[in-house]
């Protein structure tokens, strides 16, 4: 189906068009093609269709989304999807002028996109699209069907259009951290001598699921057995765990880890979290508006290399979003380099900050918050157990 609109009347695009504007202006592009399904439902204001939230293949091919946005033009943004989505459209209409809700697999959908950009004169311009999420039978058609047209990156494009949260976005996240953590205090007290890493991990599913979060996965480790994988192994007394989880509240992830003891912890104990928290505690001192991203983490490095158990501990700082590892970058690792390390932080952004000891006769001890910038400091989401916590019971320690 296909609703048109003339350039005259004004479209109300659920991103800031200025900001897409600026970005693809200062990387040479014309057209976004956004396929990725967070992209493509971040350009549509936050959509996800239902009946592939959570696979893609169908039939001989798979779903792909694809949403057009041309360079300054919203009047000449369409939306591509399935078929069956005719029903979400009539719904809640997208806000999208053109759509086509025709395709089954990634060759359809890419020639409703050729078709579109013939249509508005956009087929020989710079088209900026996601390698990462573009299939390559559809990245052949669409190189076969722009003739003279070049294909460009447009990831960093993205991503810099996500980095800086609105409120509402940024309430998404504090709620999906909120509700991580009294999952997590939920399971922890529910907790007991006997139970397996796969019963924990099951029974976190569940408390995540019934607060309305999405699982994604948890990641578990008893006593000095660094393993986080579920598994049939059975808590012990006097073993320490570390509970890491990661659930989305409708799209935007929430990531926090939290220590437990099955019984007290002793004085060691309490001394490791507490360096641990040290580290926390130091980056979180200089995040705000404005500080370099590499200088937050200077700071934190700083503080650990001080700490007695310096050399079995690691901190990670990553941006958080639709993505749990985004904008800003501020880390050379496997998963990308640290672009970003030098840019200053915005208000708006959101990132995990982790710190890890893996101690050889104590275990795995662990900490990680979820950290909004403000333009004067920070906001914790989900800030609740992070002392230690005593399995099964419903106290926690500061």
């Amino acid at each position: 189906m296909t609703a048109g609109s003339e350039a005259s009347i004004r479209i109300d695009a659920p991103f800031d068009t200025a900001r897409a504007d600026r970005l693809m202006e200062e990387a040479g592009i014309d057209v976004l093609l956004a396929t990725s399904k967070h992209n493509a439902g971040y350009l549509l204001g936050g959509y996800r269709f239902f009946f592939f939230s959570t696979m893609d293949a169908i039939g001989h091919s798979r779903y792909l989304p694809i949403v057009i946005y041309v360079k300054g033009r919203p009047e000449e943004a369409a939306y591509i999807g399935n078929a069956m989505e005719g029903w979400e459209h009539a719904n809640r209409p997208f806000w999208t002028p053109t759509v086509h809700l025709s395709s089954w697999g990634t060759t359809d959908a890419a020639k409703l996109a050729i078709a579109h950009l013939g249509k508005i004169g956009k087929a020989g311009a710079r088209i900026g699209i996601e390698p990462g999420f573009l299939p390559a039978d559809a990245h052949a058609a669409l190189t076969e069907g722009t003739g003279s047209a070049g294909l460009a990156d447009a990831t960093g494009v993205l991503e810099w259009l996500r980095a800086i949260k609105t409120p509402a976005e940024l309430a998404k996240l504090r709620t999906a951290s909120e509700l991580i953590t009294e999952s997590m205090l939920a399971t922890i007290a529910w907790a007991r001598e006997g139970s397996t890493k796969l019963e924990i991990v099951e029974r976190m599913r569940r408390e995540e699921t019934n607060r309305g979060l999405e699982f994604d996965y948890c990641l578990l480790t008893f006593g000095v057995d660094k393993n986080r994988a579920p598994s049939g192994r059975a808590w012990k007394t006097g073993e320490i765990m570390s509970i890491d989880s990661g659930g989305n509240h409708d799209g935007y992830i929430g990531d926090l880890c939290r220590m437990t003891v099955l019984g007290e912890p002793d004085a060691e104990l309490q001394d490791l979290l507490a360096e641990v928290d040290g580290v926390q505690q130091a980056v979180f001192a200089e995040i705000r508006a404005g500080a370099i991203g590499g200088d937050v983490i200077a700071c934190g490095n700083e503080v650990l290399k001080s700490g007695p158990n310096s050399g079995v501990t690691d901190l990670v700082i990553h941006g958080m979003g639709l993505v749990s590892h985004e904008v800003p970058f501020l880390m050379n690792n496997r998963i990308y380099d640290g672009v970003d390390a030098e840019r200053p932080l915005k208000a708006g952004m959101v990132l995990s900050v982790e710190t890890t000891m893996a101690h050889a006769r104590r275990g795995y001890i662990k900490l990680e918050d979820t950290v909004a910038v403000t333009a004067d400091g920070y906001e914790l989401f989900g800030d609740r157990g992070r002392g230690w916590n005593r399995g099964g019971s419903s106290r926690v320690l500061a």
